[in-house]
């Protein structure tokens, strides 16, 4: 797929995407019945900062935003480049937030805190009898196997081209030469604790890398064509 290039890659998420939307909306305000207004509240009851400190804890969560900065370099009209950026970031963030909404409300938040997977339990914890499916936990994870393919599939292209473009070679060596790297990164960690101490290394790298380097070069740019004109 990476080979075919960028448009193989479009082609199979425009396929992921409508799957993923109606599938995770269906199986989570199924929950409803599990739903409490009462266990979200109060919002914000120990004040702000509390919420602020959680914002390096969800930071590998919102990675893989980052491929926005080359995804835009392939489009048709890059003019639609600010109204594209602004809906590919408030989509997931809706889906961020109906989930925490819907999770807290069924299970409270000293039920969220003690669950490794609380979006699963959620799932597994209602039934419909009489159904295809009475259990839909693995409508749930088949949704989740497709959303990380796809994340894995965009970086590894990303981290492919990159190089390529970088030292002038041609795209498929970088891909089979990366391959067995990301092999031994992720057999690495050897059990689940492991796997969230490498996920929070991520997610701290992606926020300087991706949230305050970009503004700096921004920043750069700026300052080198403001520069450039005045010579001019």
């Amino acid at each position: 797929m990476i080979s075919g290039g960028i448009n193989s890659i479009a082609r199979l998420l425009e396929i992921i995407f409508p799957i993923t939307v109606i599938i995770f909306l269906l199986v989570l305000f199924m929950s409803f019945e599990l739903f409490e207004i009462n266990n979200l509240r109060p919002v914000l009851g120990l004040g702000v900062m509390p919420a602020l400190k959680g914002v390096k804890t969800t930071a590998l969560s919102y990675t893989a935003f980052e491929t926005l900065i080359f995804l835009l370099a392939f489009m048709k009209q890059p003019d639609k480049s600010v109204r594209v950026v602004l809906i590919a970031s408030v989509i997931p963030l809706v889906f961020y937030v109906i989930t925490v909404v819907m999770v807290i409300g069924a299970f409270s938040i000293d039920g969220v805190v003690t669950s490794t997977w609380p979006t699963i339990d959620l799932i597994r914890s209602y039934e419909f009898r009489g159904l295809i499916f009475e259990r839909f936990d693995s409508l749930l994870l088949a949704v989740w196997v497709m959303q990380i393919f796809a994340t894995f599939v965009i970086c590894y292209f990303a981290a492919s081209l990159g190089l390529a473009q970088l030292l002038k070679k041609k795209l498929l060596p970088f891909t089979f030469g990366i391959l067995p790297i990301i092999y031994i990164i992720a057999m690495t960690p050897e059990n689940l604790n492991d796997i969230f101490t490498l996920g929070d290394w991520i997610g701290n790298a992606a926020m300087y890398l991706f949230g305050i380097l970009p503004l700096l070069l921004l920043i750069i740019t700026r300052l080198r064509r403001k520069k450039n004109d005045a010579k001019s």
